[in-house]
């Protein structure tokens, strides 16, 4: 199987807003592994693992994320299998304290 992982890095206003259960809920649905957490300097970082073109889909959806957000910039790098060890044992998707 073909599998992408990508690193997202979501700025503006997205703390506070729902933002990371928005993420977990679209990324489960899209049926995607990985994690999603708030960052100290008020980004949202995630990770996520699946068929290139859902993880694809993923962030183009996180561009927009939900109503009471506001997305300033979105950046993305790919990651290794390392990375997705981050989440919890025995989920797909996690939602992680902030770092």
């Amino acid at each position: 199987m073909n599998r992408a992982i990508l690193q997202v890095m979501v700025r503006g206003r997205v703390q506070g807003v729902g933002y990371r259960a928005w993420v977990e809920h679209q990324a489960i649905a899209s049926g995607l592994e990985g994690w999603v957490r708030n960052r100290r300097d008020g980004s949202v970082e995630a990770l996520f693992a699946g068929a290139p073109n859902h993880v694809a889909d993923m962030v183009a959806l996180c561009r927009h994320g939900p109503p009471s957000s506001r997305v300033d910039n979105v950046t993305s790098e790919t990651a290794s299998a390392d990375e997705l060890n981050l989440r919890r044992a025995g989920e797909a998707f996690s939602v992680l304290p902030t770092v």
